[in-house]
């Protein structure tokens, strides 16, 4: 079998075409007053790749995920949430792509997320969520970002550079309310005071009010009493903040299992939502709705056998000699392994980790190395050098056709979703289809 082309005009990359995967950056760390060198790495890009191991995103199906999300979020905005890389999707062709599909904003986790996507030419709001800007609160206003706040030190922060910037503007940002998550967010009852804290700062503005369900994805009661618990609190910081003469423009808290639950009132969707995983295709465990079934899957990951040999009865494969051919075997190697974003832990023996080979499903045998793996294909007829071999995603071949999903995938190996697409590292390069 002939490796399948690829043609320039249905892919699409998010990486500078040149072969370097670092670029040199001198920072200043004020802390210490001295110049640190920071090399920054970058994905492999399609065109340096030798090895036939690669990641395929839809981005038909990225769009078709949205149209569905915006169904049943109504007239609420919509906020992508890229962060992690856009779930390991390559955020930067993904923001472009969601972009120009009319999404109304992103929100990512870091600062240098945030950075990086401007860098890309995104010109949508970017809402930065980690709360953490140290000595960078003048790159927020330098990338027209908006900052999730959540205690005096950002306003603090946020003053200074506007008057180091010398900006006449206000700045907005999103006040996030701790409900019961436990992590980030002023609590219901410091809320006040921060708010009076607030009111010394005319230059910024309290564009947003946030919070973040703990316990949206959990089926049942046990999830509704959480909801209820935490939106109970949220409706009295809404209170709280209108009482002090402010009527933010933005009110969210939904994530996608929020967004997809399907007994999940409207009204409790605010005016905005911020759906993640939902966008690439996973449905978090307790999203009911009908919607959550039309999804589709965005991440196809996909390699070659590059060695095929016949065992004898007996023999060992991989560290440990941990599986035994039970018979006369024919075994391949694949040329992809953990260090690329494949769980170590689905070729445990007994953990039923496999593979998609000619459309037909293939153990994975041995332990999984950092680069390799190596699969039983006695069962396949016709095996050969060069068949593509689908660790995720759909595969039709002569044997009939088979899907391995990400949440099969994350099943085999103890994990969730969220650990299986956000582990597929930098050095698999991503191919961006379009139909």
């Amino acid at each position: 079998m002939t490796r399948p082309p690829v043609s320039r005009r249905t892919m699409s990359q998010s990486v500078p075409s040149r072969a370097s995967f670092v670029e040199p950056t001198v920072i200043t760390n004020r802390e210490e007053a001295r110049a640190l060198r920071v090399l920054r790495p970058r994905r492999a890009a399609p065109e340096a790749a030798v090895r036939p191991t690669r990641a395929e995103i839809d981005l038909a199906a990225l769009r078709h995920n949205l149209r569905a999300i915006r169904r049943v979020s109504g007239d609420a905005r919509v906020w992508a949430v890229l962060k992690a890389d856009g779930y390991g999707h390559g955020a930067p062709a993904v923001a472009r792509t969601l972009e120009r599909a009319g999404v109304d904003g992103i929100s990512v986790a870091l600062l240098e997320e945030a950075i990086e996507l401007r860098g890309a030419g995104i010109r949508a709001p970017i809402l930065v969520m980690g709360g953490y800007y140290g000595d960078s609160y003048e790159e927020l206003l330098a990338h027209e970002l908006v900052p999730v706040i959540y205690h005096e030190g950002h306003f603090d922060g946020l003053a200074r550079a506007t008057r180091t910037r010398g900006l006449q503007e206000r700045v907005s940002v999103h006040l996030k309310v701790d409900t019961g998550m436990g992590r980030l967010g002023v609590s219901v009852d410091e809320l006040p005071r921060l708010l009076e804290y607030a009111a010394g700062f005319p230059q910024i503005s309290i564009d947003g009010l946030m919070t973040h369900f703990a316990c949206a994805d959990v089926p049942g009661e046990e999830g509704d009493a959480s909801l209820a618990e935490q939106l109970a609190l949220f409706e009295r910081a809404r209170s709280i903040v209108r009482a002090h003469g402010i009527e933010p423009r933005f009110v969210h808290a939904a994530n996608s299992a929020a967004v997809l639950r399907a007994n999940l009132s409207s009204a409790a969707r605010f005016n905005a939502v911020r759906p993640g995983i939902a966008l690439f295709g996973v449905a978090p465990m307790a999203s009911e709705h009908r919607v959550a079934a039309e999804l589709r899957p965005t991440l196809k990951l996909r390699s070659e056998i590059v060695a095929i040999r016949t065992i004898e009865e007996g023999a060992g494969v991989g560290y440990g000699s941990t599986w035994r051919a039970q018979r006369r075997s024919v075994v391949a190697t694949v040329p992809f392994g953990y260090a690329d974003g494949l769980p170590r832990s689905i070729s445990e023996p007994g953990a039923g980790g496999s593979v998609l080979v000619r459309g037909k499903r293939a153990p994975i045998v041995g332990v999984l190395s950092m680069d390799l793996a190596t699969i039983d294909v006695t069962d396949v007829a016709g095996a050969r050098l060069r068949d593509e071999v689908v660790a995720l995603g759909h595969q039709r071949g002569v044997h009939g056709e088979d899907t391995i999903t990400v949440e099969q995938l994350a099943a085999t190996a103890g994990l969730i979703p969220w650990d299986v697409l956000t582990s597929i590292s930098r050095r698999v390069p991503r191919f961006y289809r379009e139909p």
